[in-house]
């Protein structure tokens, strides 16, 4: 990383949703933890190819226990559903698509459990945040 390159990490979520609303909810205290990390609230009809070629990505995970760290391996594996319509296209298929067209080279989720308190969730999240992004 060339010096004064901040790293930037993608908050996904959904406010209204309980189950899906923790990475949301932690952005705040783990903007005051790392300063020098640009924690975005990203918007996942946004487009995600101008977020650069390498994403960093906090977002609720379904079927983990703890905060887990999925890279290009893990998302290529990641279950798709049908879509149906625009509204069904997800982040998992977003990446592989991107993945695909070469447009993106590196990622890496910090999944956050759909249960999970408040507290844990941001002292494994900080860890791993604290031992990956320098």
């Amino acid at each position: 990383m060339r010096a004064g390159k901040r790293h930037k990490v993608l908050v996904f979520g959904n406010p209204v949703l309980a189950i899906d609303s923790m990475p949301l909810l932690l952005m705040p205290d783990l903007r005051k933890m790392f300063p020098n990390i640009e924690f975005k609230d990203f918007d996942p009809n946004d487009n995600l190819e101008e977020e650069g070629r390498s994403l960093n990505i906090i977002d609720t995970v379904q079927g983990i226990g703890k905060v887990t760290l999925l890279t290009e391996d893990d998302i290529m594996r990641l279950e798709v559903q049908r879509i149906y319509s625009m509204h069904d296209f997800d982040l998992a298929h977003s990446l592989k698509l991107l993945r695909k067209l070469h447009a993106i080279d590196r990622v890496r989720i910090f999944g956050v459990p759909m249960r999970i308190s408040r507290a844990d969730a941001l002292l494994q999240l900080s860890a791993m945040i604290s031992s990956i992004l320098p």
